[in-house]
């Protein structure tokens, strides 16, 4: 029996949790769930999107299977997505992309995966607002200690970038590849420009290569140059480790070149705490309307049964996904030859023609 933290989510979180669970349950994997709120729901209830009882339930339970919730654009809670890696400490944002038959893409037989650094670089919130005291002084300290210009009417991000987080999560990479039987990890960055917070990034990760040198293959790429990489020759890539902001272009570029985020699922992982979760959004406009494709999330908690060890269960239900896909019959607008086909069935029916195939 597994004990597991649910988090619904808002926008059409609920819909598509629900369908997932029903999938799970149907595995045979026993699951005691805790079911717990989290998202816009709940803010007026207790002054914030994420309450204490929701982090207690996962620190104590150590696995959460989450739904989307909504992040507010240039305002309010800056998201819960972060606010939970930072408080778990989940370093590491695992995205596996893979073509699936049946989705629409200009590509065939894709098989990769991001490995993202979850905790530094520009989204470790460091910014100092556009006229503001501490801006001020700062643009004053860099002139004086490095010499160099900045407009006084700039907004400032500060970018860290350590050694230890780094080998931790180029780590991360090659046991994940050894793991599951991976041949190659390429390292990305901007080294060239950047060399002492990329660079040192990049020097971590040549030294963390070496100690899985004749089992592990290891390369690295500029950034700008992997993305173009990636459009042309997807299939000589296998596991890509990037730093935080990189890791968020290139797992949504790997995500257009497998269909899009609607079968892209996703994890983000600590040393002693996983949470599973489709990398889409909210979509609130679609919200109760039975509408949304509920792949990402169940392909999440195939992910999920995976690091469970109910390896057999989560190649039961990969397999139902991929034929109900493939066969094109009972799936959501988004996996139609057009989005409009009055033949698309909505996120209910679509997970209980995945039970059916288990």
């Amino acid at each position: 029996m597994h004990r597991i933290t649910l988090i619904p989510g808002d926008g059409v979180g609920p819909e598509i949790t629900e369908a997932t669970k029903k999938c799970l349950e149907a595995t045979g994997v026993e699951i005691d769930w805790e079911i717990l709120d989290a998202g816009e729901n709940v803010i007026e209830k207790y002054g914030t999107p994420l309450p204490r009882d929701v982090l207690e339930s996962i620190k104590k339970n150590r696995v959460a299977l989450k739904g989307p919730i909504t992040t507010p654009v240039a305002k309010g809670f800056r998201s819960v997505n972060v606010a939970l890696r930072r408080k778990l400490n989940l370093y590491a944002c695992l995205r596996p992309y893979k073509s699936y038959k049946g989705v629409r893409s200009r590509y065939e037989n894709v098989d990769l995966v991001v490995v993202r650094e979850n905790t530094e670089d520009l989204y470790a919130g460091i910014e100092f607002r556009k006229d503001s005291e501490e801006a001020k002084e700062l643009i004053d300290v860099i002139k004086r200690l490095k010499k160099a210009e900045i407009r006084e009417d700039s907004g400032i991000s500060i970018k860290p970038i350590s050694e230890s987080a780094s080998r931790r999560i180029v780590k991360f990479a090659f046991e994940y590849a050894l793991k599951n039987e991976r041949k190659k990890v390429t390292a990305i960055h901007k080294a060239n420009i950047m060399k002492h917070s990329d660079g040192l990034f990049l020097d971590t990760a040549r030294e963390v290569a070496r100690e899985y040198e004749g089992r592990i293959a290891f390369e690295d790429r500029i950034v700008d140059n992997m993305a173009m990489q990636l459009v042309q020759k997807p299939e000589i890539y296998d596991v890509l480790v990037l730093p935080n902001l990189y890791g968020d272009i290139i797992s949504d570029l790997c995500a257009g070149l497998v269909g899009g985020l609607g079968v892209a699922p996703g994890a983000n992982i600590g040393d002693e705490i996983a949470i599973f979760e489709p990398t889409h959004g909210s979509a609130p406009k679609y919200k109760g309307m039975n509408k949304v494709n509920p792949c990402g999330m169940i392909l999440s908690s195939v992910l999920m049964l995976k690091h469970l060890g109910e390896a057999e269960a989560a190649k039961k239900l990969e397999d139902a996904v991929a034929s109900v896909i493939a066969e094109g019959r009972y799936v959501t607008y988004d996996l139609k030859p057009t989005p409009d086909d009055p033949t698309a069935v909505g996120t209910k029916e679509m997970a209980e023609a995945i039970i059916a195939r288990m």
